[in-house]
């Protein structure tokens, strides 16, 4: 069978259509071997090759073949019935990345919001333990500033979306975000007014509490969890709210420093996954 052919597999009853040449990803293991004929535990039935194998488990042995990936769903727990499957394939780089099992595990993630509301400015500080989180956290929060004279506030209290400018987020470190919203007067006698959007919201809020509220809905969505509050300074009555979430971080995957097809086998390299919603 050529790598351009189509092959179709009936995996202990499970149907799956693929190109030979994926099946030919590498060309040691019994898959490759099974298109030219050399492996008898293979048959072929009406066109198809025939496995008496666990076929939701090679679900995840094809997904392997055609992108040189291992993501697996969240709540997955069968690595070392996944690792068997791998090793009667005698896919051995897909056998050592399970043998790293640790690495892909669900890990809780921890993220921490702060909120000190005084008068009427609100700032907050939102840590998290990854941070890549707080990465994607900081392209979804924009701050807004508009300044103007207290005569002309008293007039106008809602300025139009044209008049506001955008300001840059703290970044105090990979893991840590900071902005602000309300308004204060600064040297001139001017008040300035902050906003604060949260995609895909657009609204501008200038409002703590609010601002609050959007944040945590923000979060929750996202897959976190409220798991405590509590005030961490009695005297500036600062509020911590802490979030958990489970998070596998990593997604393990073949490099192409050395092919598949060499002898030494393809290198690992581990590369962040990142979840489009």
């Amino acid at each position: 069978m050529s790598n351009q052919e189509v092959a179709i597999l009936n995996v202990g009853g499970s149907k799956f259509t693929t190109w030979a040449s994926t099946l030919r990803r590498f060309p040691e293991s019994r898959l490759a071997r099974m298109l030219n004929g050399n492996d008898h535990e293979f048959r072929l039935v009406n066109g198809q090759f025939f496995v008496d194998r666990d076929g939701t488990l090679f679900n995840y042995i094809l997904d392997f073949l055609r992108t040189l990936q291992l993501s697996l769903p969240t709540d997955f727990s069968d690595y070392q019935r996944l690792q068997r499957e791998a090793d009667f394939y005698e896919l051995h780089s897909l056998a050592d990345l399970l043998s790293q099992e640790n690495l892909l595990k669900p890990r809780p993630e921890i993220l921490e919001v702060r909120f000190l509301l005084q008068e009427t400015q609100a700032f907050f500080r939102v840590f998290g333990s990854c941070s890549n989180t707080i990465e994607v956290l900081a392209g979804r929060v924009t701050m807004f500033t508009e300044q103007s004279l207290r005569q002309n506030w008293n007039n106008n209290p809602f300025p139009s979306q044209k008049l506001l400018t955008p300001l840059p987020l703290e970044r105090p470190s990979h893991h840590d975000l900071v902005f602000q919203c309300g308004t204060d007067y600064s040297a001139g006698d001017q008040l300035v007014a902050r906003y604060v959007s949260i995609k895909p919201d657009h609204r501008k809020l200038i409002n703590g509490t609010n601002v609050l509220g959007l944040l945590v809905d923000t979060l929750l969505r996202e897959g976190f969890h409220l798991v405590s509050t509590r005030t961490v300074s009695t005297e500036e009555k600062v509020e911590c709210y802490s979030f958990e979430r489970m998070k596998r971080p990593e997604t393990l995957f073949l490099t192409a420093n050395q092919s598949p097809e060499s002898p030494g086998g393809a290198q690992m390299k581990l590369t962040p996954m990142h979840k489009q919603k």
